[in-house]
């Protein structure tokens, strides 16, 4: 016997089946319009729409609802040059060699380097922190479960909503990342750094490099039994 409230489920909408097809359609012609990109202007955008878009990744499913994420945005040019600082300082020595030469490799065809000036021109950064423990209430210290998955189901649901807005993005997961729960005054044993979403209008030069278009077949990616 149970004491659990439960409500009745009064907002599902059940598309004609027409109408399905195409929504799922246009889904993913949208999606498809999504790139990384690593040239941003330095257009502003309004907190409101950033505001929106962390709500949107808050309401992802977690294990046992405890919604084990923290998102921090950051648009001072102060935090983001500290950010950028400590971040190329890493990709310095992760491009020298610690990386390792297969990662390198693959790296290439992405022409990517150790100079991450987005960081500063981007209008808004997005750090997206992990927790082991907390809950649903105010207060609560309990264990999280399926944290890495709950997190990473958010971060998508973030930068499905950053793109739908009209914005462009880009992840960057320097390693370590520790120096972000310092910069962003987070208890690192509370608040474990998982990920840093850039987001703002792509700079007018904005590319996309060719080897980032080429995307797996259905026939790749699932099966159907």
């Amino acid at each position: 016997m149970t004491n659990e409230v439960h409500h009745p489920l009064t907002d599902f909408v059940e598309y004609p089946l027409d109408e399905m097809r195409f929504r799922a359609e246009t889904n993913l012609a949208e999606l498809r319009r999504r790139h990384s990109i690593r040239k941003f202007s330095d257009r502003a955008v309004p907190r409101e729409i950033i505001e929106h878009c962390i709500l949107t990744a808050a309401s992802a499913p977690s294990g046992a609802n405890h919604q084990p994420w923290h998102f921090v945005a950051i648009s001072s040019p102060e935090v983001k040059a500290a950010i950028r600082r400590e971040a190329e300082a890493l990709e310095q020595s992760f491009y020298a060699g610690r990386a390792g030469q297969e990662w390198l490799d693959a790296l290439k065809p992405l022409g990517t380097n150790a100079n991450k000036a987005y960081l500063e021109t981007a209008p808004w950064l997005i750090a997206v922190f992990s927790q082991k423990r907390g809950g649903v209430a105010e207060g609560d210290d309990k264990t999280n479960y399926y944290v890495h998955e709950s997190v990473g189901i958010a971060t998508g649901f973030l930068i499905q909503a950053l793109h739908h807005a009209g914005l462009g993005t880009l992840t960057h997961t320097p390693k370590p990342m520790s120096f972000l729960s310092k910069i962003c005054d987070r208890d690192n044993d509370v608040d474990r750094p998982y990920m840093l979403i850039v987001a703002g209008y792509p700079a007018e030069d904005a590319t996309i490099p060719d080897h980032a278009l080429k995307k797996k077949t259905l026939e790749q990616v699932a099966s159907f039994i």
